[in-house]
């Protein structure tokens, strides 16, 4: 069992999100939804390997504030596919904070995309679905390819493999916005090629950082315009994804 004080939980959150400037993002239900998101994840993660992050500020500095900063880039009532989705980052906190999107979760993992469904509906969440499926396949599937506003991405997969995983999602016109490590400015100047081939424009990585109780977070956020349609050849599967990235 989860010990966990509402009223410590919200002046944590409160503060986090106001040092962030995300303040208009909370309110005393947003608070709420928060709180028995931890409680559950914590809970699952006793028995799935949900999250590396137990302590409660870490998870509302990494995984919220993180998640919502996302929320401030998305257009109003845009289509979002999330990628990978692991333990429903980003694709939760963007459903609690902008009801206006309509999100999908793939994961090829059903036991994570099971809590994300499950936690979804413990939220009350409606604008979320979630789809057991390898990304390579999806990308493929008429019913998921180039139908998206935006794919979102995090700690997923090397940008050449990325690009290939996640663009094949995303409408012309539309963008991957992806969630990265220290490595992301590497890994963009070898992803160039395959950011052409696969439709990609005008790439954009920059610095997002986060003020926490007495600590900061910075990572880069690496972001994508899609101009033209992906070609019918890709994705290809996986292994050739990752033996011959692009």
């Amino acid at each position: 069992m989860v010990d966990i004080k509402i009223q410590d939980f919200s002046s944590k959150i409160t503060k986090i999100f106001s040092a962030n400037g995300l303040s208009s993002y909370l309110s005393a239900e947003k608070v709420e939804q928060f709180y028995k998101l931890t409680v559950r994840m914590l809970e699952e993660n006793e028995k799935y390997n949900l999250t590396a992050i137990t302590d409660v500020d870490k998870i509302i500095l990494n995984h919220y504030a993180d998640c919502v900063m996302m929320a401030t880039r998305l257009k109003k009532g845009a289509t979002v596919i999330d990628v990978g989705c692991g333990a429903g980052f980003p694709s939760l906190p963007l459903a609690m904070v902008r009801p206006d999107l309509k999100i999908t979760a793939m994961d090829s993992t059903a036991k994570r995309v099971n809590y994300v469904v499950e936690t979804a509906e413990m939220l009350g969440l409606t604008n979320l679905s979630a789809v057991v499926m390898r990304a390579e396949d999806g990308g493929k599937n008429p019913e998921y390819r180039e139908k998206y506003d935006y794919a979102t991405a995090r700690a997923v997969a090397e940008m050449r493999v990325l690009t290939e995983l996640t663009l094949p999602f995303v409408k012309v016109g539309g963008q991957l916005v992806a969630m990265k490590g220290k490595n992301a400015e590497f890994e963009l100047s070898s992803a160039k090629r395959a950011i052409a081939t696969l439709g990609g424009r005008n790439t954009v990585c920059e610095n997002i950082t986060l003020k926490g109780e007495g600590e900061t977070l910075t990572h880069p956020l690496i972001v994508i315009d899609k101009k033209e349609k992906t070609p019918v050849t890709y994705p290809r599967v996986f292994a050739q994804i990752s033996k011959k990235p692009l």
